[in-house]
C-alpha cells in the first residue's frame, strides 16, 4: 500500500508540479523576433484543446486510483494524516482540570491528609489557602509542628523565608504545621476551616 502511494504521489508530481519540457516543433525563437510567427500560434491554439482534454483524463484516472486505494479493506483512514506544520514545535498544554474551582468545605489535615481540591465527598485538605487578613499564602510543612514559643512577631518579621521558620519548626509524624503572616496551626487530623472562628483563610482556587 505504502509502495502504491509513493507511486501515485510520483505520478501528481511529475504531471503537475513538474514544468513541461519544450513541446515538439515549438524552436526557439531567434533573437530579434518580437512575437511568435504565425504558424506557431495556430499550432499552439490547435493543440491546446488536446492537451486540456487529456489533463482531464489523467485528472479522472488519479482520482479512480485514489478512491480505490481508500476502498481496500485493510487500508487504515485515520493513520492518513497530513502533518499541519502549524502545530509542528508546539507544546502540548497540561490538563485544567479543576481550573478555577475551590475547595466546599475548605479543609485542614495532617501529612496524612491528601492535598486537593476538598468537597463533602472528597475529603482534602486544601492546598491553595490565603488569608484575606495579611494577603499571604499559607505555607505549611508535613511531619512538622510550631514550637509553642512561636508569636505573631516571629511571623510578621520571618515569612515567607523557609530558612527562619525551621527555627520554630519541630519534628512530629503526622502533623502539618500551617502559617501565614498573621496566624499559624498544628492540625492532625482533618479540620474543617469553619470550625476555627479565628482564621481569616480562605480557598485561593485551583
Amino acid at each position: 500500500m505504502a509502495k502504491d502511494l509513493d507511486e501515485l504521489l510520483d505520478e501528481v508530481e511529475s504531471k503537475f508540479c513538474r514544468p513541461d519540457p519544450l513541446r515538439p516543433g515549438m524552436a526557439q525563437q531567434p533573437k530579434g523576433c518580437s512575437g511568435p510567427r504565425g504558424g506557431d500560434r495556430n499550432g499552439a491554439e490547435a493543440t491546446d484543446p488536446l492537451r486540456l482534454t487529456d489533463t482531464f483524463k489523467k485528472a479522472d484516472d488519479l482520482d479512480s486510483l485514489i478512491n480505490e486505494i481508500f476502498e481496500e479493506p485493510d487500508f487504515d483512514k485515520k493513520s492518513f494524516k497530513l502533518k499541519s506544520k502549524s502545530s509542528v514545535g508546539v507544546p502540548v498544554k497540561g490538563s485544567i482540570q479543576g481550573l478555577g474551582k475551590s475547595c466546599s468545605p475548605v479543609y485542614l489535615g495532617g501529612s496524612a491528609t491528601p492535598c486537593g481540591i476538598g468537597t463533602s465527598i472528597s475529603q482534602r485538605a486544601c492546598d491553595r489557602l490565603r488569608c484575606i487578613a495579611c494577603d499571604f499564602r499559607i505555607v505549611s510543612y508535613n511531619d512538622c509542628m510550631w514550637d509553642t514559643s512561636c508569636d505573631y512577631l516571629f511571623f510578621r518579621n520571618n515569612m515567607p523565608e523557609f530558612q527562619k521558620l525551621t527555627t520554630k519548626l519541630v519534628q512530629k509524624k503526622g502533623a502539618r504545621a500551617y502559617a501565614c503572616q498573621c496566624s499559624w496551626r498544628t492540625i492532625e487530623d482533618l479540620t474543617d476551616l469553619q470550625s476555627d472562628h479565628q482564621l481569616r483563610w480562605v480557598c485561593g482556587k485551583h
